[in-house]
């Protein structure tokens, strides 16, 4: 019975130690236009214009198109083979889905000052004291849309949001595109 304990308080531990790397991974959401009739999509191909765009709103000096060049190969392999895995047949010419990818790069920042959870009150009988800054975090973060749209009208809408540290190998961020695109990709609706 004890070692049961152990061994059940080890594996607590365990999982304890390895969420919080699981939980920081890309968080996924998707819309969808429940009426469409998804089962009926054959084909997928990519926009007239090429497959998606690059934005970026990090630096002065952010260059999108050699971000472009540097990711859009990685999107497009990984969004062709997940059509390719739904039984879609990727069409040059009017596929019954119009596939498109954002890609939206950008800092944000978060800040807490001391006192900034407290009531407006004079009960209390605190002292006046100037807000200070205790935590201030910095984030670059990243998110990649996907359209599918039939008849120029957008059905299908999938957002894979990440925070990126600035020295996440280029081997990791890779791994966090493909994982957003496959993430995404299971919410397609084969079923209706």
């Amino acid at each position: 019975m004890l070692m049961q304990i152990r061994s059940g308080a080890v594996i607590v531990l365990l999982v304890a130690l390895l969420a919080p790397d699981a939980i920081a991974r890309v968080k996924v959401t998707v819309n969808f236009d429940k009426a469409f009739d998804f089962k009926s999509m054959k084909t997928w191909g990519w926009g007239a214009d090429g497959p998606g765009s690059v934005m970026m709103a990090r630096t002065a000096n952010d260059n999108p198109d050699a971000m472009k060049k540097a990711a859009e190969p990685l999107i497009v392999e990984a969004i062709t083979k997940e059509m390719t895995a739904r039984a879609l047949v990727q069409s040059s010419s009017a596929p019954d889905l119009v596939v498109t990818y954002y890609l939206l790069l950008s800092n944000s920042m978060s800040s807490q000052t001391m006192g900034q959870f407290l009531p407006a009150t004079s009960a209390w009988g605190l002292p006046f004291f100037p807000q200070a800054t205790q935590s201030l975090e910095y984030v670059d973060q990243g998110s990649l849309v996907i359209d599918l749209a039939a008849n120029k009208t957008v059905v299908w809408r999938g957002v894979a949001h990440a925070k990126i540290k600035p020295d996440t190998p280029y081997k990791k961020r890779e791994e966090l595109i493909r994982e957003g695109v496959r993430d995404l990709m299971r919410r397609y609706p084969t079923k209706q």
